[in-house]
């Protein structure tokens, strides 16, 4: 049995007992002995963090994958064919070859500039080439979850107009050799630009020249980490303001239910909140909060006495709330007077537009003393909910 499997097990047992522990300490009157709910909330901790353990041993299979794949292929062609070079000026082993030379400084500077002439944008940095740009999209994945629930487009220009059909038109019944009326559809449309993000990290020169240290993958994962916690939190908060237009804006998603309370969630209003979506965005739709409303909406239960949240058994199997898919993320805020701390909806009527393709520039003198080198990375990225009534969110009491 293998180890992730073997946790889900486990997480699943553990669960069950945390439940029958709950109701073997819950009074005449519905609620649970004060001294029995300090090892519940236990309990409770412990199986939510056998899930963030399953999350990261999963993203370590993952990882693994990526690193043992083979790095060549074989030769299938006759020697004689002849090949044509690709299109994409990055996409060529020359380019490859010569970026990677440039992050080293290996070879000769001026056969180097030759081979990253394609890539020279008006800024002096240079387009990443495509194999490193893939990665760097893994990794952004990786540690963006809300890159995985939205859609994605890609664009060539700074601003890329969506048409939307704000009002829909109906059919009429009519007489024979009577006139068809007109219908009162309508369209609008919405804009995605491009705002930049970039971030900056040194290496020691020791490193740059270690011909066993995976150079590629450590930078693409250190420059994945930070401009996804960078971009997931803009996607979700944003203001719109030099930054793309979160989620939770007023613009965003609508408000589906207010809560009665400041600081907890009842099942009813859970339950309002997924009825007020309609229902052809249920079919895809997926909760979104952070972790500490799901270890308070583990205790709620529905009128047939079942928990409404539900674990995960299966191997990337999402835990689930009223049997849709949930998903935390750690930048979605926290249960407190006036915020909006739970979503539910079709994510992929958030659009996300990125600007291709991502520039990365060697800073030589900037750490010199140190013996050091920087990089720096920028990327140009738009976000915003093009139907906010695809998504509702549950917001909780204003505050005094």
């Amino acid at each position: 049995m293998s180890k992730i499997l073997e946790l889900r097990t486990k997480r699943a047992a553990l669960w069950e007992q945390t439940k029958k522990f709950l109701e073997d300490h819950r009074g005449e009157n519905g609620l649970v002995a004060p001294n029995a709910v300090e090892q519940y909330n236990k309990m409770a901790t412990d199986v939510k963090a056998l899930g963030d353990e399953i999350n990261r041993l999963e993203e370590q299979e993952s990882l693994e994958a990526q690193l043992n794949a083979p790095t060549t292929k074989p030769v299938t062609g006759s020697p004689k064919a002849e090949t044509k070079a690709s299109g994409k000026a990055t996409a060529t082993p020359e380019y490859s070859d010569a970026f990677w030379n440039m992050i080293r400084m290996h070879g000769n500077y001026g056969e180097i500039r030759n081979a990253l002439s394609a890539g020279v944008d008006s800024e002096g940095g240079y387009t990443v080439p495509d194999e490193f740009e893939r990665k760097l999209i893994e990794a952004l994945e990786e540690n963006n979850i809300f890159r995985t629930m939205a859609h994605t487009i890609h664009t060539s220009s700074g601003t890329r107009k969506i048409p939307i059909a704000e009002e829909s038109g109906e059919a009429s019944w009519i007489d024979e050799g009577e006139e068809i009326p007109e219908t009162t559809e309508t369209f609008g449309q919405t804009t995605l630009s491009a705002y930049k993000l970039g971030t900056m990290i040194k290496i020691s020169n020791e490193l740059l020249n270690d011909s066993a240290f995976d150079l590629a993958a450590y930078i693409s994962q250190r420059f994945g980490v930070m401009m996804g916690n960078a971009e997931e939190n803009a996607f979700i908060n944003g203001d719109g303001i030099g930054k793309p237009l979160g989620i939770l804006d007023d613009a965003g998603a609508q408000v589906g239910v207010t809560a009665a309370s400041k600081t907890a969630v009842t099942f009813d209003e859970i339950y309002q909140l997924y009825y007020s979506l309609k229902s052809p965005y249920r079919k895809k739709a997926t909760f979104l909060c952070n972790e500490a409303l799901v270890l308070q909406m583990m205790t709620i239960k529905d009128a047939n006495n079942n928990y409404i949240w539900k674990p995960g058994l299966g191997i990337a199997e999402p835990d689930t709330l009223l049997n849709r898919p949930l998903k935390t993320s750690s930048y979605m805020p926290a249960v407190e007077a006036g915020n909006k701390t739970l979503l539910f909806g079709d994510m992929n009527y958030y659009w996300i537009a990125d600007r291709l393709g991502r520039t990365f520039r060697r800073l030589n003198e900037l750490y010199a003393r140190t013996d050091q080198v920087g990089f720096m990375t920028t990327q140009r990225v738009d976000g915003k909910l093009i139907l906010p009534e695809a998504v509702q969110v549950l917001q909780m009491a204003a505050g005094a």
